[in-house]
This record gives structure tokens, C-alpha cells and sequence, in this order.
């Protein structure tokens, strides 16, 4: 049985002059890579999730962008084998794949393609507010309740289990050190003053936790 958010998908890519039955197997494999066993946090329901947001937060953007946001709000992690930046390219490569063979225009795959890429480094220019809604809603988990913080925290780092204790706490110190240092967590209005305290808060106590790891007390 599809999953309930499937016409969401088929709606997006439609609106975009997509033929619906390349959509409906572009789908199926979808959710099949989305529910592979190794994945922890980076799921369907992950997925799901930053498609909401995305779609929210690219509110005020023309009918045809926010049907390119959401389609790459649903494949922006559709590869995901823990490798930063190849995960990204594969997963960009994937949707550019099926995207073409539903026949939709050039100009659309080129931009839901640019918008999966920026998830790798998470940063887009100021006027690219296509980029920016789908930015915010994959960050949306940092300003989470302290506790679902700390089960998404937990659910990476079991995706990254090949590390041990020492080596995953210095790589998670400078994600969270680089995080930290920027002027603002989220590009957009609304996502700033929906989780921007709470995630500084989570991202400080994390930082706290991993030095602790590393025997830094800073």
C-alpha cells in the first residue's frame, strides 16, 4: 500500500506537467530506498516531514516553484549511505533521472536538482528563497523539544555506527561549532522564529555533550 503522503508527490509532479505513471514508479522506489534497514533517522518519515515544512515555508512562492520544492523536498536524501556529498549527488542524479523521464521542462529538473545539491552544504544565496524553504524545513528537527532532539541525535549516530565514540564526537563537535558560528540557523522569517532559540539551546547542549566525550572541557 502507498504511503499516505504518495499524492502529495503525485500532486507536485503533475503540476508540473509530469505523466503520472512514471510518477507512481518514481514513487515506488521512493519509499523503497526511504525504508532500506540501515536507515535510522533519514526515512520516509524524515522525508515526509521536511516535504511538509518545504511546502509551508515556500507558501508564498508561484505554484510551480513550490511543486519543484517539495519534489526535492522528498528526494533531497532518497541516497543516503552516511557519505556526505556523494549521498547529495547520487540523490540529486536520482531525481534529475525520473524527472526526465516524466517528461517534465528542462528549467524545473535543473532547479529541483540545484535545491537537492544545497542540502549538502546548506547554504543558498539570499534571493533564492526556493532554496531557503527547503533548507529550513531539513534543519527543522534541530529546534525540536529536547527530547525528540535527543532520539534524532541517537538515531545518526546508529547511521554512523562504522565510527567510534571519539572519532563521531570530534566530527559532530564541528558540525555543531560551524553551526553555531553563523549569524542565523535559518534563512527564512518564519523558520527563524519558529526554532531558532530552541536550536541554539539543543545545538549547545550537544556541543557540551561531544566535548565531554573528547575529555574537553571547554
Amino acid at each position: 500500500m502507498p504511503h499516505e503522503s504518495a499524492p502529495r508527490w503525485h500532486n507536485a509532479l503533475t503540476r508540473l506537467g509530469g505523466d503520472h505513471h512514471v510518477g507512481r514508479d518514481a514513487w515506488a522506489d521512493l519509499e523503497t530506498r526511504y525504508t532500506e534497514p540501515h536507515r535510522r533517522y533519514h526515512d520516509l518519515a524524515h522525508a515526509t516531514t521536511v516535504a511538509h515544512d518545504a511546502e509551508q515555508l515556500a507558501a508564498d512562492l508561484p505554484f510551480h516553484e513550490r511543486a519543484v520544492v517539495v519534489l526535492a523536498a522528498w528526494a533531497h536524501d532518497v541516497v543516503y549511505d552516511a557519505v556526505p556529498g556523494e549521498d547529495e549527488q547520487r540523490s540529486a542524479e536520482w531525481l534529475r533521472r525520473w524527472l526526465t523521464r516524466a517528461g517534465i521542462a528542462d528549467a524545473h529538473i535543473d532547479q529541483a536538482e540545484a535545491l537537492v545539491l544545497a542540502t549538502a552544504s546548506h547554504e543558498a544565496p539570499e534571493d533564492d528563497f526556493a532554496a531557503a524553504a527547503l533548507l529550513d524545513a531539513d534543519l527543522a528537527i534541530l529546534g525540536a523539544p529536547p527530547d525528540t532532539y535527543a532520539a534524532y541525535v541517537d538515531n545518526v549516530r546508529q547511521e554512523y555506527a562504522r565510527y567510534p565514540d571519539d572519532a563521531w564526537a570530534t566530527g559532530r563537535a564541528a558540525v555543531l561549532e560551524s553551526l553555531l558560528t553563523r549569524p542565523a540557523l535559518y534563512l527564512t522569517e518564519s523558520a527563524r522564529s519558529r526554532w531558532e532559540a530552541a536550536a541554539r539551546q539543543n545545538l549547545r547542549a550537544e556541543l557540551t555533550r561531544c566535548r565531554s566525550v573528547r575529555g574537553d572541557h571547554r
